[in-house]
């Protein structure tokens, strides 16, 4: 089990921008694949993106070009900087610290949550 530590969030304009970040204290932070998933109310969870621990990284189709996940293995943190904000990105957003296994994800850790609110 690895603590995870999430910060920032908020609410914003529709265009508008926030970051969000994930650390892993007391952990080799380099080794883990670091990932944001989100939920929205009456929704199922989906995972946004996810950087592994050689930098590559994936993303949910609805927020190719807007959202960019990256990471600083000297600061023990990732990063998920979402810009052009829209109301359907409204949601919980939820870090993971995790390590891939036979080609499966496994999470070893989660943040606690944080409310991302997109609205005029």
């Amino acid at each position: 089990q690895v603590d995870v530590v999430q910060s920032g969030g908020g609410s914003v304009q529709p265009g508008g921008s926030l970051r969000l970040s994930c650390a892993t204290p007391g952990s080799d932070f380099s080794i883990y694949a670091m990932g944001w998933d989100r939920q929205a109310p009456g929704k199922q969870r989906e995972l946004v993106a996810r950087i592994n621990s050689d930098g590559s990284t994936s993303y949910l189709d609805s927020v190719k070009g807007r959202f960019t996940i990256s990471r600083d293995n000297a600061k023990n943190t990732a990063y998920l900087q979402m810009n052009s904000l829209q109301s359907e990105d409204t949601a919980v957003y939820f870090c993971s610290a995790g390590r891939y296994s036979g080609g499966f994800y496994y999470a070893s850790g989660w943040g606690q949550g944080t409310q991302v609110t997109v609205s005029s």
